[in-house]
């Protein structure tokens, strides 16, 4: 964890209120430094179901084995996630760590260890200590509370530099529903679905398959669009839970009309958890949006636009404050996909610097410069070919970064 606090974070935290069915406590198990917070357990009321996605990494996490084959059952009773060790590359010994933190959790809360979802971020490689768990888990489960959420969103940070907190409340069929959520994440960052890790959670009584179908659906547009390093961590977690105290009748169907403004909120709330992990991005300065359109499908822009976002000389001439549109043009050439060089416009904000692929007759250094400048560019790019599109959120790539992961291990 860093002592600076990236420039892009935000300037107020938003008020989260409690949420009925998950109370929540952090705690010191020195799992890596000593009087370091590294542990949250958040306690669920029974009943509770859960939905999540994971990295599509393959060499996954211990934790990320133990969640995905618990989903099958939809019930959740607790989540505890721990920070400075990852149990990822750690073989039998991961799994054992995983058993044993699910049995101290169990017998903690009285559940079964199915019951018992688990994150891990941090170092990969070294055998995670599960048992130091056992020596705060039962006093952590005394003192669970409905909030500060902001705590426990310290508690999961890594080299983070600020909490991610979010919360969005809906009316859903004529009752109102919360939903919060936290996330980590800085670098390691490009979840295909990054070191990243989100809980969402919300009162709303929904089905474990209606959730999952939502979650799915929204991760495209939120957590699977951004990156910071081009990495996909081991240890990607995005899971989201339903306690049902809100009331009302148990939502079974995705296509429930009372689902409309639920769906909208989780999205909202899943696009700002995924923007504040590029805003804190390892030594960034700039946060740097990226749309391409007229691609052949929206696939297409996609891949595109992460050709772009993931190039260290787009992202070093951004961290330069360089309009270098020639390195745009590179990006777009490379990414293997369906492109006219004749066709090809491109912008920075609301100049363009290039049209019919070449260097726009009207072009202003100083005027793209200007945009170079702010904290927040805007990059887009038009190939002509057909409707496609697609949005990706990026950070300049500084020497700063380059400073965090040389020592990261140490």
């Amino acid at each position: 964890m860093s002592d600076a606090v990236s420039p892009l974070a935000p300037k107020s935290y938003p008020d989260v209120p409690a949420l009925g069915g998950v109370r929540f406590a952090t705690a010191s198990a020195g799992i890596k430094y000593k009087g370091r917070t590294d542990v949250l357990l958040m306690v669920l009321d029974e009943g509770t179901e859960v939905a999540g996605v994971f990295t599509k990494s393959r060499c996954p996490s211990a934790p990320v084995d133990w969640c995905r084959a618990n989903l099958a059952l939809g019930k959740a009773r607790a989540l505890m996630v721990n920070s400075g060790n990852a149990n990822a590359f750690t073989g039998k010994k991961g799994r054992e760590a995983v058993e044993l933190s699910a049995d101290i959790v169990a017998g903690a809360i009285g559940c079964r260890r199915e019951e018992i979802y688990l994150a891990s971020t941090g170092v990969i490689g070294e055998p995670l200590p599960a048992e130091k768990f056992a020596g705060v888990i039962d006093d952590l489960a005394a003192r669970v509370s409905g909030e500060p959420w902001s705590e426990a969103a310290k508690a999961i940070m890594t080299t983070d530099t600020f909490p991610k907190v979010a919360t969005r409340t809906v009316d859903l069929g004529g009752r109102k529903a919360t939903i919060n959520g936290i996330a980590k994440g800085a670098g390691m960052i490009a979840p295909d679905m990054a070191t990243m890790l989100s809980f969402i959670f919300t009162d709303a009584a929904i089905s474990a398959p209606v959730l999952q179908a939502m979650l799915s659906d929204r991760v495209e547009g939120s957590f699977n669009a951004i990156t910071v390093d081009s990495d996909t961590s081991t240890s990607d977690t995005v899971l989201l839970f339903a306690t049902g105290k809100a009331g009302g009748e148990r939502i079974s169907a995705a296509d429930d009309p009372r689902l409309a403004a639920f769906k909208d909120a989780l999205g909202e709330l899943m696009r700002e958890l995924a923007h504040w992990i590029v805003k804190d991005g390892e030594g960034a300065r700039k946060f740097v949006e990226i749309t391409v359109t007229g691609a052949e499908s929206d696939a297409s822009a996609k891949r595109i636009a992460l050709s772009i976002a993931n190039s260290p000389l787009v992202k070093t001439a951004i961290a330069g404050e360089d309009a270098n549109w020639g390195r745009i043009v590179m990006a777009v050439g490379k990414a293997g996909e369906p492109a006219d060089r004749d066709s090809l416009a491109i912008w920075f904000g609301d100049t363009r610097v290039a049209v019919d692929g070449e260097r726009d007759p009207d072009y202003s250094e100083d005027a793209a410069s200007a945009v170079m400048k702010q904290d927040e560019i805007p990059v887009r790019v038009d190939l002509g070919l057909g409707a496609g599109t697609a949005t990706v959120w990026t950070c300049d790539l500084t020497k700063e970064y380059v400073a965090i992961n040389g020592d990261y291990r140490s």
